[in-house]
């Protein structure tokens, strides 16, 4: 792609404020619950050790070791960002000692406790090594890797804090207790041998008067796998509690709603590409981190393809680089579709002006950048209110998540769709009290949007709400008139038994409507109305390619993986991806110059469903050798012709570990072919 202009200068804005929001606010957001929780209980366990309490010695006779089982889905990918910020969060509220053990380091208990050992005594530990399981090199000492020296270190780091001076020891105490405890983090528990847990936590239970030790086990599965790990002699071993994370769906869409749908970011994704990154995390790894990266991705090739992206900023800057664009520039402008469809619709004058006169199309631009950033603005807050409507609604015809509507909403115009007909349909059967709820919730949507617009629209449906309170006072009257009534209707009974009658059959024929059923259907139809002024889709205005993303295709050859596309076309024509000028040949004929697994693929290519090995190794040294060229040195035709049959042997080695052939059955002397077709 052309990179029409220097990232250097557009993109890092972009991507420090994407970072910066999602690392320091929305995963600070989204698991402050589950961190406050665990700190809670670490204190609690902490505390107790500390002043030695009846709750501490029942443990210490029972043995029990505080353990938390934190669930953190299936987003395996993510758990590592979220161990980071446990990490800072406890070391800035409980304690300087946590250890983060993994199972590819632990295969034995030996190496467990020396990366357990090497990480809260900061020293390095090569793990590699075999000869030294036992011992840990501190400074210039070495000490064994033991339970027992694990506590002594202990009592010698807690007793050098207490000695210190009253104000370091105040400062001190201000983010740690005087014996903090020892967090051991288990990251991928399910990963671990059951052996290497069970004789962990045995020994550590042996010695929990001694040391304050508390476990953390991250779980990707359930917590039911703790006691499929364990045997019910060491689960008894471990006080649990249960702590569970915000699933990942739920982390996607506060991504989406604090990124995507927030007019203050100026980038914004198709609906084609965001329903690409959208699909890979639902049916491939269900990973925040990589839905993000995506994003980037998004973000690197908007900049590099997009000649007029330079536009894509705050709308202050926008206007900014409006005014200074140069003659090209305004060139690229006038080539946008949208722009085109802009021009034809203008009189004859203003069409001359705008394809001739930069000036004049620079003033145009800044106006029309402050009309997208408008539409942006009302856009998302009338979907938002749409969405407070059909999340109540059943089986959500338009989707549960307002990122689905999103989409709906981006790929034609909404209210032309079945699915939003059906929508109405429902929303006119709702009851007072859901519509007065998602009243009072659109009012605080267009209350809190910086849309001057939506003043109108606050007073029309607090009017609808006042109407909805005069109906229910209206209705509280009449029950008090028909009670009131009640002696005068035993006396007339079958007078008014005869009248309902007739009010039934009227009412069935002109299917009259009550007065809450015509404000049920004003308050349906004054939303559809803004449905139908804002939700016009983002493709419909003017310089919308300058903040929209649209090419889903590349995202796709860069995300979803092809490998059999990819394989093929590497052996196939090798110049691809070698640059090699000496691989350059003809479609279908075979260069000698290439690597000998591709000369064997193509001439595999030319055979049937079974393959002659003999017959293979002749072709391949009839290519080779027209490589070799006719001065080849005669007498040592035995040694080059084993060389051939060792290289042919590698590539016909390689070409089955890819999976292209496999030994038959059949004949002891031919391979069959396992793919078919061009790849």
């Amino acid at each position: 792609a052309t990179v029409y202009l220097p990232l250097k200068v557009l993109s890092p804005p972009v991507f420090s404020h994407l970072s910066i929001f999602l690392h320091m606010h929305i995963l600070e957001d989204l698991n402050k619950q589950l961190f406050d929780n665990l700190v809670s209980f670490l204190r609690r366990s902490h505390s107790e050790f500390q002043e030695k309490t009846t709750e501490w010695t029942c443990r210490m006779k029972s043995k029990e070791i505080p353990t938390a089982a934190l669930v953190l889905g299936v987003n395996v990918t993510d758990h590592d960002l979220t161990f980071r910020s446990l990490s800072e969060v406890l070391q800035n509220n409980i304690t300087p000692y946590i250890a983060f053990l993994e199972a590819k380091d632990c295969p034995g208990v030996k190496k467990l406790m020396q990366k357990l050992m090497g990480q809260l005594m900061n020293c390095y530990v090569d793990v590699d090594s075999s000869e030294d399981e036992d011992y840990v090199q501190v400074s210039h000492n070495r000490i064994r890797c033991s339970m027992t020296s694990l506590i002594n270190w202990y009592e010698s780091v807690t007793k050098k804090t207490d000695s210190e001076t009253p104000s370091k020891k105040r400062t001190s105490s201000s983010r740690h207790w005087q014996s903090p405890p020892v967090v051991v983090v288990f990251k991928d528990m399910e990963s671990f041998s059951t052996k290497v847990l069970q004789d962990f936590i045995v020994i550590s239970s042996q010695h929990i008067h001694e040391l304050p030790l508390v476990l953390i086990f991250g779980i990707a599965t359930s917590p039911m796998i703790i006691h499929s790990l364990l045997p019910h002699s060491v689960s008894s071993l471990l006080c649990i509690e249960l702590f569970q994370s915000l699933s990942c769906k739920d982390h996607l869409s506060t991504i989406i709603d604090k990124l995507l749908l927030r007019a203050s970011f100026p980038f914004k994704l198709g609906e084609k590409v965001l329903q690409v990154l959208i699909n890979i995390f639902l049916y491939h790894d269900f990973s925040v981190q990589n839905f993000v990266k995506g994003f980037q991705l998004c973000i690197v090739e908007h900049f590099c393809s997009q000649p007029v992206s330079v536009l894509c900023c705050q709308l202050v800057d926008a206007k900014k680089r409006a005014d200074s664009l140069s003659h090209d520039q305004c060139e690229n402008i006038r080539k946008l579709p949208s722009f085109r469809r802009y021009v034809e619709s203008q009189v004859s004058e203003k069409q001359i002006a705008l394809l001739t006169e930069d000036t004049y199309l620079k003033e145009t631009t800044q106006k029309l950048l402050e009309d997208l950033h408008v539409y942006h603005e009302n856009y998302l807050s009338v979907l938002r209110c749409l969405h407070v409507f059909t999340s109540f609604l059943p089986k959500y015809p338009l989707g549960k998540q307002i990122r689905e509507l999103h989409c709906a909403c981006l790929e034609n115009q909404v209210w032309e769709t079945e699915e939003y007909e059906s929508s109405l349909q429902l929303a006119r059967m709702l009851n007072k009290s859901d519509l007065v709820t998602m009243l009072q919730q659109c009012v605080e949507i267009f209350v809190s949007s910086s849309g001057k617009e939506f003043d109108n629209t606050v007073e029309k449906l607090k009017e609808f709400l006042t109407q909805f309170q005069k109906l229910e006072e209206a209705f509280q009257e009449q029950d008090v008139s028909v009670s009131s009534q009640k002696e005068l209707q035993k006396k007339t009974d079958l007078y008014h038994l005869q009248k309902t009658l007739l009010e039934l059959k009227e009412s069935r024929r002109y299917k009259k409507l009550t007065k809450f059923e015509m404000l049920r259907f004003d308050v349906v139809d004054y939303i559809d109305s803004l449905v139908r002024n804002y939700l016009v889709p983002a493709n419909h205005k003017t310089l919308h390619e300058i903040a929209y993303f649209n090419t889903a295709s590349v995202l796709r050859e860069h995300l979803n993986a092809a490998p059999r596309i990819a394989l093929h076309t590497a052996l196939n024509n090798p110049y691809r991806y070698l640059k090699n000028q000496e691989l350059k040949s003809d479609e279908g004929s075979i260069s000698n110059k290439a690597p000998d697994i591709c000369i064997v693929y193509k001439l595999h290519l030319e055979c049937g469903r079974l393959i002659n090995l003999v017959d293979w190794l002749e072709a391949f040294s009839t290519v080779v050798m027209a490589a070799e060229g006719p001065n080849a040195d005669a007498a040592s035709s035995d040694q080059v012709d084993d060389i051939i049959h060792a290289r042919f042997i590698r590539a016909v080695s390689e070409l089955e570990l890819l999976g292209f052939i496999k030994p038959s059955k059949q004949k002891t002397d031919h391979v069959a072919r396992l793919t078919w077709g061009g790849c």
